[in-house]
C-alpha cells in the first residue's frame, strides 16, 4: 500500500469503527484516522500475514472487517484510557 492508499483506508476504517460503536466517542479526526491507520495495518497483517493469503482483486470485505473490528477495539481502548475520572 502507498502512503496515501494508506491513509485514505485509515479514513474510511476509522469512520468505520467508530459507527460501529454505540455512543459517542472523545476523539477528534487526527485521532480517528490514526486509529484507522493502526487497524488497516492490523487488518492487512492479519489477512496477509498470518492466514497467508494472496491478493485479491477489488475490495477484499473480509479484510475490511477485520480492520474495522481492530480500529473499534483501539477506538475503545482508546476511550476508556482518556475518559476523565467523576467522582
Amino acid at each position: 500500500m502507498s502512503i496515501i492508499g494508506t491513509i485514505v483506508a485509515g479514513i474510511i476504517v476509522g469512520i468505520l469503527a467508530r459507527l460501529v460503536i454505540p455512543g459517542k466517542q472523545a476523539m477528534g479526526w487526527i485521532i480517528t484516522v490514526v486509529i484507522g491507520i493502526i487497524g488497516a495495518l492490523i487488518g492487512y497483517w492479519v489477512w496477509f500475514g498470518l492466514m497467508d493469503k494472496s491478493d485479491t482483486s477489488g475490495i477484499n470485505w473480509i479484510q475490511l472487517i477485520i480492520s474495522v473490528a481492530a480500529a473499534a477495539v483501539l477506538t475503545l481502548i482508546y476511550t476508556s484510557a482518556t475518559r476523565s475520572r467523576v467522582g
